[in-house]
């Protein structure tokens, strides 16, 4: 593994993503994480999963340089088209995953949290879809997820101003479950952890298969189109400017191209 470490003990694996300086997702890391989730599910010693960032972020999104070798609008279709089916997987994986969010949790950093069952966070954590600043939209499922969570108002907002919410304000809203002292978050993170190890496997895998029926076909129909939109803004040249700009560290200039 280049990108991600894990081992379990009493119950539970813990997935630590460690790519620096700001663990994004690159489609190498998104690979890892699969591979790591096919040695989980059928690991009979395992009951918990819970993913956290080495370093200062949890995850900071995904990797824009690496968008700049991608060529074509079905390169950047696929793309989000496998971030969204990985995700889709561990929504439906059969035991809990909790995400533990220190630093920030921006762009595809949030849409891996969002497809965690549960979320613990910092108090002063940042969590955000940026997107929009780059000319862009979500591609892993984040315009259907985060409405779900804190309603369409508040996630119109979020996508509009490109601007993150604390931690704190990720609980009151419903995003996330609870928030602590960065401090003692991971300790948090296990004791809860080590609650739900002590249930039965078969009975959180079968609340997880109910807890599935809440996604609606209308919420697919939304993954597909915005896995279309994805690809078209990404080859635009207000989405060229974006991501240009991203990279020189300036404000993009977009022309309504």
């Amino acid at each position: 593994m280049s990108y991600l470490k894990w081992s379990y003990e009493d119950f539970i694996a813990t997935i630590t993503i460690e790519r620096p300086p700001a663990n994004a997702l690159s489609s190498g890391l998104l690979k890892e994480l699969s591979a790591v989730l096919d040695e989980i599910e059928p690991n009979k010693e395992i009951k918990v999963v819970v993913i956290h960032g080495e370093g200062r972020f949890f995850s900071a999104g995904a990797d824009i340089k690496e968008f700049t070798t991608i060529d074509s609008i079905e390169g950047f279709e696929n793309l989000g088209k496998f971030g969204q089916d990985l995700f889709d997987r561990m929504e439906k994986f059969p035991k809990p995953i909790i995400a533990s969010i220190h630093g920030a949790a921006l762009g595809g950093g949030l849409e891996l949290a969002m497809a965690c069952h549960i979320r613990l966070v910092s108090e002063n954590a940042k969590m955000g879809l940026p997107e929009l600043q780059l000319g862009l939209v979500p591609g892993f499922a984040g315009t259907q997820r985060l409405p779900k969570y804190v309603g369409v108002a508040k996630a119109a907002e979020m996508l509009f101003t490109s601007e993150p919410i604390s931690g704190l304000e990720a609980v009151q809203l419903g995003l996330a479950n609870h928030a602590y002292p960065e401090s003692d978050l991971l300790d948090e993170t296990f004791k809860l952890a080590k609650k739900i190890a002590k249930k039965s496997t078969g009975s959180l895998k079968s609340a997880i298969q109910l807890l599935n029926y809440a996604k609606t076909d209308e919420f697919y129909q939304g993954v597909r189109k915005e896995a279309e939109l994805f690809g078209q803004l990404f080859m635009s040249e207000d989405g060229k400017e974006g991501i240009q700009a991203f990279i020189e560290k300036r404000e993009p200039h977009f022309k309504g191209e």
